[in-house]
C-alpha cells in the first residue's frame, strides 16, 4: 500500500499550520482513498536527544569503526526514524515558523535522521552523496508574518531555505511550500490568508 508520511510540527492542535494539514488530508484522502497516512507528531512521538550514545555512534561511523552495543542499541533508534521516511512514497510536513525559523522539535528529528550511512554518505571524489530517494514532499509554513504578499513587517523567512536545503541534502528536492500568513494581526487579513492557503492546498491534495 503506498504512504504518505504527515510529520506534524505544531504543539497546538487548533493551530494554523495543523488546520492546513487537516484541509489537505481531507482532500488526499477523497483523491487517494487506497493511500495509508503514517501521522508521525513530534511532539507526541519519542524523539532521542542527539547525545550520549546516539552521538558517539554518530562520530564512530565517521571515523569507520565498529559501534559497541550501547551504540548500536542508540542508532537503531535514528535507524528507525528514517526508516519511517525513507519508506514514504509521499511527505507533507505541517509546521509553524518559530522566531524567523523552524520549531526545535522538527530540528531535532532532522538532526537524528541525518547520519552518515543513513541518509547521506561522502565520497572522496563527489562529496557528500544522498542516500533517499526523491519524493513530492508539501511543507505548510505558517507565520505571524505575510511572506505570501511580501507585507512581512521586515522580518526574514530563513525557515523555507533551510528546510530547502536540508532536505536536499538528504535527497529530497521535489518540494512546494505552501505559506498561511499572517496568523497574528487584524482578523481580515488573517481570514484572507486562512481561505486562499486553504484552497491552495486543497489544489495540491487532489493531484498529489
Amino acid at each position: 500500500m503506498p504512504k504518505l508520511l504527515h510529520v506534524a510540527c505544531s504543539p497546538r492542535a487548533d493551530s494554523e499550520s495543523a488546520s492546513g494539514a487537516r484541509v489537505f488530508l481531507e482532500a488526499f484522502r477523497k483523491a487517494r482513498p487506497d493511500w495509508e497516512v503514517d501521522a508521525m507528531n513530534l511532539w507526541r512521538d519519542p524523539l532521542p536527544d542527539f547525545e550520549g550514545y546516539l552521538l558517539e555512534a554518530k562520530y564512530s561511523r565517521i571515523g569507520g569503526k565498529s559501534f559497541t552495543d550501547s551504540q548500536r542499541d542508540a542508532f537503531a533508534v535514528a535507524e528507525r526514524l528514517a526508516l519511517r521516511l525513507s519508506l514514504a512514497d509521499r511527505v507533507l510536513i505541517s509546521t509553524p515558523m518559530w522566531n524567523f525559523g523552524i520549531p526545535y522539535k522538527l530540528k531535532q528529528w532532522l538532526d537524528v535522521i541525518i547520519q552518515p550511512g543513513l541518509t547521506f554518505r561522502f565520497d572522496s571524489v563527489q562529496g557528500y552523496l544522498p542516500l533517499l530517494k526523491d519524493r513530492p514532499t508539501v511543507v505548510i509554513l505558517a507565520s505571524g508574518s505575510d511572506f505570501v504578499t511580501g507585507m512581512n513587517r521586515g522580518r526574514i523567512d530563513m525557515a523555507t531555505p533551510y528546510l530547502r536545503e536540508v532536505l536536499r541534502f538528504i535527497g529530497i528536492s521535489d518540494i512546494s511550500f505552501v505559506p498561511i500568513g499572517p496568523t497574528t494581526g487584524p482578523a481580515d487579513p488573517i481570514r484572507a490568508a486562512r481561505e486562499a492557503a486553504h484552497r491552495r492546498l486543497t489544489e495540491v491534495a487532489a493531484r498529489f
